[in-house]
């Protein structure tokens, strides 16, 4: 690079003068400086003022440029390698302002020299480009976030197939197994050993949005006062477990299973935030999250929320850790303590479920993770239990299975013949339409794989229904990249049952499913219009707030009240403030 030097070129007719060259280094949006070789400013404008936190140019100037670098030696390293060339162009560092607040700049620095080739000042033209690095980033996390996505949904539906035959023949061989049986030990060792691969695939279909969601309207007091009894247990005795629900809170639409999820994950986090006790805190409000908080937190849609709050007064987190926070794998315990997927898993539920999660953390005074999920006006619903307690629902109608995985097939034809039902059986769709057509009597349900080669179980139950339109449909899965199902979202009408499922799941969807109310035109897979998030959603930990930046709280978050006296932790949002 060359040096700013003078030429014997020929000047123009016209030059500024020294007043209008004055006014154009006052108002340049870019910071300008003037600095001796060993950082001493000899002057500065205004623009570069503002950015490094002054009110006025004369404070600037008592400091050295070093204290700007976030490390100061990098400064002594830059100079070394770019004087001897003249200078350097947008180069990309870190600075600090006043207080301490870290900074992306574009520099740019020539070196002037006098006739003797020694150096007698740096001309520096500073620009900041933090928003620029934030968004950036945000770009690169969500690469992260889809490429695990596409490889949780590559294997996810063979490895769901293989664990619900491992799960479900353990589970049939238990049940005729007698107590004192040698082989009970083992095979149970088998069911727990899947029962953990079922989990680890379900926490990855749910970091990456992949899942089917089966939305109700739920009230989420109701939520949280039930898994109290469950959380107590997990989280020990040396930790207290506070709740503090709001009355007359709003509803929202989402999975229940996936929301206790959220809470346990959440819950479980907490936990082990503090290994020496402490506090934990579960609170819920209506909340109104207005344009400047949108602008603040992008993608935030302005509008009326049900907020989820988890406070620990735990060991917290550095914004290293929080940077990295929601990204799978990532785990700050020791090596086999943790999977790393838990808050992945937190952040891909409640963006599928069109909300937003943010974090506000500091070392040593605990943490608080903020959920907000759409409000909604209709009613909560009743949840039940997907999995029948004790026996095994049964029934004598006629069942046409549909699975291309023999494991499967199998293994459901099993269950339901023995549960009293006539078992029709293939292994696609042509052959099932050809099962369908021969058979004489009423075909009570289809219980269809979504995904199949030469044709889908949507393709299937869509031709089965001109044939035969008294016949339920039940479609089962692992996960699919099928268009109607590509959101995740199912209609309240429609059965579905999510692989890898147990004996009893398939017994219970079965019997729902044939006991529902006689299907009306207009039933079919699809997403409830503004349900969910897109899948490009931005990427895990979407930068949030600084605890020194923070802007105001949504309205309607109430304040924090204790029952005792607590060891530091974050402020919960207080009416006017945001997480």
């Amino acid at each position: 690079m060359a040096q700013r030097r003078s030429t014997p070129s020929a000047r123009p007719a016209w030059r500024p003068s020294p007043s209008e060259l004055r006014e154009l280094f006052e108002h340049a949006p870019l910071g300008i400086y003037h600095s001796t070789p060993d950082g001493r400013f000899l002057l500065a404008n205004p623009a570069l003022t503002r950015l490094l936190g002054f009110s006025t140019v004369e404070q600037l100037l008592r400091h050295n440029l070093a204290d700007f670098y976030l490390r100061p030696e990098d400064r002594a390293a830059i100079v070394a390698k770019y004087e001897p060339m003249g200078g350097v162009t947008d180069l990309e560092l870190q600075w600090q302002k006043r207080d301490g607040t870290p900074l992306w700049v574009q520099l740019t620095v020539y070196t002037v020299k006098d006739d003797r080739g020694r150096t007698c000042y740096f001309e520096g033209f500073v620009r900041d480009i933090t928003e620029r690095r934030r968004l950036e980033e945000q770009v690169r996390q969500s690469q992260k976030v889809e490429a695990v996505g596409r490889l949780a949904g590559g294997v996810a539906h063979d490895f769901n197939n293989l664990i619900t035959a491992i799960r479900g023949y353990c589970e049939l061989l238990l049940a005729e197994l007698p107590e004192s049986s040698p082989h009970r030990a083992d095979l149970s060792e088998i069911k727990k050993a899947s029962d953990r691969a079922a989990a680890l695939t379900s926490q990855l279909l749910a970091f990456s949005r992949k899942q089917v969601l089966q939305p109700k309207v739920l009230d989420l007091n109701a939520v949280v006062t039930g898994m109290e009894p469950m959380l107590r247990r997990l989280i020990g005795e040396d930790v207290t477990l506070q709740t503090v629900c709001t009355p007359a809170l709003g509803r929202v639409q989402t999975d229940p299973g996936q929301l206790e999820q959220v809470i346990l994950n959440l819950g479980v986090n907490a936990r082990d935030a503090m290994p020496g006790g402490g506090l934990l805190t579960i609170e819920t409000a209506n909340v109104e999250l207005n344009e400047a908080y949108a602008t603040i937190h992008p993608p935030t849609i302005p509008g009326r929320y049900v907020m989820l709050a988890v406070t620990d007064t735990g060991t917290g987190m550095d914004a290293a850790a929080k940077a990295h926070l929601f990204e799978p794998f990532f785990t700050t315990k020791e090596q086999g303590k943790g999977t790393g997927l838990g808050l992945a898993t937190v952040y891909g539920i409640v963006k599928q479920s069109g909300g937003y999660v943010w974090v506000c953390s500091e070392l040593g005074h605990g943490t608080t993770f903020t959920v907000y999920l759409p409000r909604v006006d209709e009613p909560a619903g009743l949840v039940e239990s997907l999995a029948a307690k004790g026996e095994l629902p049964r029934g004598i109608e006629t069942v046409l299975l549909v699975e291309d995985e023999e494991g499967v097939r199998s293994l459901a034809h099993k269950v339901l013949s023995r549960c009293g039902y006539t078992v029709l059986e293939s292994a696609h769709g042509k052959d099932a339409l050809r099962i369908s057509k021969r058979h004489p009597g009423t075909i009570h349900l289809l219980v269809t794989d979504v995904i199949m080669p030469e044709m889908s179980g949507r393709e299937l139950a869509a031709r089965l229904a001109a044939r035969r339109p008294e016949t339920r449909v039940l479609f089962v899965s692992g996960y699919t990249d099928d268009a109607v199902l590509r959101h995740g979202v199912l209609k309240a009408e429609v059965d579905y049952l999510q692989k890898p499922f147990t004996p009893g799941e398939l017994a219970s969807r079965v019997r729902e499913a044939i006991d529902r109310r006689p299907a009306e035109p207009g039933d079919a897979l699809s997403p409830p219009a503004g349900s969910v998030a897109p899948l490009s959603a931005p990427a895990p930990g979407s930068r949030p707030s600084s605890p020194r930046t923070r802007p105001p709280p949504p309205s309607g978050a109430p304040r924090r009240r204790s029952a005792a006296p607590t060891p530091p932790r974050p402020r919960r949002p207080s009416s006017g403030t945001t997480p």
